[in-house]
């Protein structure tokens, strides 16, 4: 819009014949009068005085800002000074802001003056006329048009003693009021989960109303983003959304604290502490969107099916209240455990100064070597190859046994299932990384619940225990089938070994697990006769798992990096195509990430979207996070999240707008329609 707006001023200055101070650009009257009145019409040498420009707007029109936000241009001027005489930049009042159709400008819709300072060398002798000439260029806008508006200036003045008739003091006096004043303390600014944190020092026995920052900078923040003001003390907190132009170092900006008044701040990175009802409510927010995102978790396939083992159990504990509700408790305590110890180490490796995310864990291919053993183990024992009291329906619920062998189921399916949270987790995982240690961990804490309720439920409400069917053959038949899923997750992590590290890595893994099921066959074979042999086949799978994870090569080779004519990401070249007024369609992505490659199967990856983003000229980029890759994890954590998926569209002067977590093609073609 912004450049629109340059365009269409160059283009209307370049062909339309200059005006005079009274005219205006083009025909009639201007929308925005100018008149230039200076402070003193005989500047003293040596000393320096104002020169403003009196702004009158027409009703229903508006001038700009320094700084005009979204859309707009503020005022420039050409000088042309005799000797001895220099004017300094252009002094502006604290602005309004005005929202029109999504677009935050900071303006004036009333009278205003812009002041510019004026100095004379001390050489330059008394009675020296001074001819001051110029051309002053600006934008005026009403809320459905903008005209280009322009003026030739001038101004004759004499040297003389410096006087200033009390008319025009009074006058000058009150476009000075208007002018924001220097604050005189420093203010200090953070980014966490993509916001702008601004701490600034202001007494809290002085007056602030319809606070607003303005900074004098493009791109600090994101215009139209509401900003949250909260006053703590001796200072006010201004919350808002960080824009994309957001760069290291000291920023300059306009607090407006009332009806024209404000104040000019240089804020710099530093510690700003959210207010405690601030940090409460982003806890709070980001415990319901875990325990929701916790809750979600259990239809994924590698845990369903262990879920509803477990149910059967409850079916078969009949009115044991207290083993059911031991069983319970202990599959909770594994599950929230497990997460509590995977949000803990994470929250250690960064502060180790490691560039890490949530999922970190199936970043390693050793660990998916690891869970692909755990699975087909899983798998097979639910196929009913072999016992396994953590697993099978042979084990008593009551007792030590039972509640040890839930614990460990629990685990189990916390270390797979986190990984991919699910459309509720991406900011709630994004804000514990900034909370405070006890708030982050709770928020771990809270997915593990979510993933652990609906046993819990089970167990401790005995009307929906009620309504599981009762024990019989057909429980036996339902383990076998609960099995598939199972298979086809070790198939998904055969299949991820082998994106990870090649086709040597598939096939390693695909064999550790032909000898894993070969050990399971002899123990179920010797099961049958009444024989043991787990602790055997335990040591045995862990040389195998040392084996292959040996083995598995340290790279991949020749693993594609972009399909279907997309680019792979790289920030560099995402900064390129936004400056040049390419569109662009950025998203982040994981092949152990279900939730991913269900929106790439349903949305991304189909023709229409293919079809109507290359009519548009829209540029697909691909951040693939399937191995760690410290760039994709410090480009996520600036937009407040910490890990995948996440969904980007850059439209042509405009900032990143975030996507729903869960895509259909509609909401895609809808982008460029």
């Amino acid at each position: 819009m912004r450049i629109f707006h340059v365009l269409l001023m160059t283009l209307a200055l370049f062909v339309a014949p200059a005006a005079s101070a009274q005219g205006a650009f083009g025909s009639g009257r201007p929308h925005i009068a100018l008149q230039l009145v200076p402070e003193s019409p005989a500047p003293a040498p040596g000393s320096a005085s104002l020169i403003a420009f009196a702004m009158t707007p027409e009703a229903g029109w508006h001038g700009y800002w320094q700084n005009p936000g979204d859309a707009g241009l503020g005022m420039t001027v050409k000088w042309s000074l005799p000797k001895g005489v220099s004017v300094g930049p252009l002094r502006y009042p604290v602005p309004e802001t005005l929202l029109i159709s999504g677009l935050m400008n900071h303006v004036y819709e009333g009278p205003y003056a812009l002041l510019a300072p004026l100095r004379i060398a001390p050489e330059v002798a008394k009675g020296t006329r001074l001819p001051i000439r110029g051309k002053a260029e600006w934008l005026a806008c009403t809320d459905k048009i903008c005209v280009p508006e322009s003026a030739d200036i001038a101004l004759d003045l004499i040297v003389g003693d410096g006087t200033v008739s009390p008319a025009v003091q009074s006058r000058f006096d009150t476009w000075r009021a208007r002018l924001p004043r220097p604050l005189g303390s420093e203010a200090a600014y953070a980014v966490a989960d993509g916001k702008l944190l601004v701490s600034i020092p202001f007494p809290r026995e002085a007056a602030a109303a319809d606070v607003h920052l303005f900074p004098l900078a493009d791109g600090v923040v994101r215009y139209a983003a509401p900003q949250k003001v909260q006053r703590e003390g001796d200072r006010l907190l201004i919350e808002t959304e960080a824009g994309q132009g957001l760069k290291e170092g000291a920023v300059e900006a306009v607090v407006r604290t009332g009806d024209h008044v404000g104040f000019l701040l240089t804020a710099r990175p530093g510690e700003v502490a959210r207010p405690a009802s601030g940090l409460l409510s982003t806890a709070m927010l980001a415990l319901g969107g875990a325990i929701l995102g916790g809750l979600l978790l259990n239809i994924m396939p590698c845990v369903f099916p262990i879920l509803g083992l477990k149910a059967l159990k409850l079916a078969r504990a009949g009115g044991d209240e207290a083993a059911v509700r031991r069983e319970a408790l202990g599959y909770a305590a594994g599950v929230i455990l497990t997460c509590l110890a995977l949000g803990g180490l994470l929250l250690a490796v960064r502060a180790a100064g490691v560039a890490a995310g949530w999922a970190f864990q199936l970043q390693d291919p050793r660990i998916i070597l690891l869970l692909l053993l755990l699975v087909t183990a899983v798998a097979f024992n639910l196929a009913g190859l072999f016992e396994l009291s953590a697993f099978g329906g042979g084990g008593k619920l009551a007792g030590k046994a039972g509640v040890a062998g839930s614990f460990w189921t629990g685990a189990l399916v916390a270390f797979v299932a986190t990984p991919c949270t699910g459309p509720f987790m991406g900011v709630a995982m994004g804000a514990a990384l900034v909370l405070p240690l006890a708030a982050a961990l709770a928020v771990f804490a809270g997915l593990g619940l979510g993933l652990a309720l609906p046993f819990l439920l089970l167990a401790y409400v005995p009307a929906l225990r009620a309504g599981l069917p009762r024990p019989g053959p057909w429980m036996r038949t339902f383990q076998r089938i609960l099995s598939i899923p199972m298979f086809v997750t070790a198939l998904g992590l055969a299949w991820l070994l082998g994106q990870q590290r090649g086709v040597l890595a598939m096939t390693i893994g695909l064999g550790t697990a032909l000898l894993l099921a070969l050990l399971l066959w002899w123990l179920g074979e010797r099961q049958h006769h009444g024989k043991r042999g787990g602790l055997a086949v335990a040591a045995a799978s862990l040389l195998l798992l040392g084996a292959g994870a040996t083995a598995l090569p340290a790279r991949a080779d020749g693993i594609a990096q972009a399909e279907n004519g997309s680019v792979a990401f790289d920030e560099a070249r995402l900064a390129s195509l936004r400056a040049s007024g390419k569109p662009v369609f950025l998203y982040f992505t994981a092949d152990w990430c279900l939730t991913c490659k269900a929106n790439e199967a349903a949305a991304i990856d189909r023709s229409d979207t293919r079809v109507a983003f290359r009519k548009a000229g829209v540029t697909v980029m691909v951040g693939d996070w399937t191995n760690a890759d410290p760039a994709i994890t410090r480009f996520l954590e600036k937009q407040g999240r910490s890990g995948v998926p996440l969904y980007l569209f850059y439209a042509p002067g405009y900032p990143g707008r975030t996507l729903p977590q869960l895509l259909t093609v509609s909401t895609l073609t809808g982008l460029v329609r």
